[in-house]
């Protein structure tokens, strides 16, 4: 007989023993629908607000923040200054304070704002123009000169000339914004592990309770010379299937606070400028947060069923949980 054979025999006794565990500990649970409702759905509450929280973040990632013009002063004009006048400015900046600055003419201006507003002709009603002049600025930062070193510099400079009426600094309340973000970022790494060892304690706790329930059966099991693998494999499967349904209950929960948010949110971004579709989690993602779920419940039946195997090697014997 070929050596290949009972190999194979082997590894398809293990692949049904597998099988039937894992299915068998599903209609366990069905068995007690109640108890397993009642864990599943603390378990997908749990799972559901670091999912909710990180969504959320990436998409407001997802809002345009103009990084690239973050150094960019806008320079208002006063009404009488003439473009000659303007012109001559501009180059002054270009040449002498390592920035470029960009002319904005009053017709260029009100175009941008007629598109932007919405007014339409409500804006035909005026005989002339209303907007001055506008440069905007950019700093050409060198090196070992920051960004705010550097538009403080021609901030000060543009408030002393006297053809300026007004200029406008942006870049700093958008950096406290991208600062939140990052802080968004961190804060679903910190809640996510946290809502994660609390997943395992639940889980190993659930599992715990149903070892104490069987322990007899478990008692029965050494008995006969069953090894602590075969022990440890329902309940294992168990922790995997209270994994998976709590997860498959976050993505449930999750989706349906999205469908009743995304035209609210959407409303919002677009009256800031930004149109785009509220994201979700992707198939990707589904498969991902799925498979975690899985493992987490998985490990945490790992730990609850490992600490009663080693009470029973303390003990040297059989009987208590």
């Amino acid at each position: 007989m070929s050596p290949v054979y009972p190999l194979r025999r082997k590894a398809r006794a293990w692949g049904r023993r597998q099988l039937y565990s894992l299915f068998s500990s599903l209609g366990t649970l069905m068995n007690h629908r109640l108890g397993t409702l009642m864990t599943v759905l603390v378990l997908g509450i749990a799972m559901a607000l670091p999912l909710g929280l990180y969504v959320t973040v990436k998409n407001l990632r997802a809002v345009d923040l103009q990084q690239d013009e973050w150094g960019t002063i806008t320079v208002f004009l006063q009404n009488e200054i003439k473009e000659d006048e303007v012109r001559s400015l501009a180059a002054v900046i270009d040449r002498e304070l390592q920035a470029s600055a960009e002319i904005v003419s009053p017709e260029e201006g009100m175009e941008q704002f007629r598109a932007a507003s919405g007014f339409g002709q409500a804006l035909e009603l005026f005989e002339e123009n209303p907007l001055p002049w506008v440069l905007l600025v950019t700093p050409e930062t060198a090196a070992g000169v920051g960004l705010e070193e550097a538009v403080m510099g021609l901030d000060n400079w543009l408030r002393a000339r006297p053809e300026v009426e007004l200029v406008q600094v942006d870049f700093k309340w958008l950096q406290r914004l991208a600062g939140l973000l990052e802080l968004g970022e961190a804060f679903v790494l910190v809640l996510t592990f946290l809502f994660a060892l609390a997943v395992v304690v639940i889980v190993s706790n659930t599992i715990r309770l149903d070892v104490a329930s069987r322990s007899e059966e478990i008692q029965v099991l050494s008995l006969v010379g069953a090894g602590n693998g075969f022990i440890r494999q329902p309940f294992l499967y168990s922790g995997f299937w209270y994994g998976m349904l709590g997860a498959l209950l976050a993505l449930l929960l999750f989706n349906l606070c999205l469908f009743y948010l995304r035209q609210p949110l959407e409303r919002l971004l677009d009256a800031y400028g930004n149109t785009f579709t509220v994201q979700g989690v992707g198939l990707t993602g589904v498969l991902i947060i799925m498979s975690a779920g899985g493992l987490l419940g998985f490990f945490g039946a790992w730990v609850a069923v490992q600490r009663y195997l080693r009470q029973i090697r303390e003990q040297g014997m059989l009987g208590k949980c």
